[in-house]
């Protein structure tokens, strides 16, 4: 997935995809409260999504919490949030 944030283009893995937003592995994930656009398709060849979003929290690199450093990464866009739902909710189990 890639993500728009500070007009830098950011191409990093999403690891975790829930309704309300996802976590982004990244070494360099902007502070809280950042604006982004993030892009992404659940399907090779299936609908881009684009969505506004904003930073939730920030994990950084030698935290001590488990896991990768990154974001989450809150969805605010209802309707392409509603467009993403639809889509999960038909893909098979």
């Amino acid at each position: 997935m890639d993500f728009i944030a500070n007009g830098r283009v950011e191409c990093e893995y999403a690891t975790t995809l829930g309704a309300g937003g996802l976590f982004v592995e990244s070494e360099s994930a902007p502070d809280p409260g950042t604006p982004l656009t993030v892009r992404f398709r659940l399907l090779p060849g299936g609908t881009l999504h684009e969505i506004t979003a904003r930073v939730a929290w920030r994990k950084s690199v030698g935290s001590d919490v488990a896991g990768a450093p990154g974001m989450g990464v809150e969805f605010l866009d209802a309707v392409a949030t509603a467009e993403l739902g639809r889509e999960l909710e038909s893909l098979p189990d």
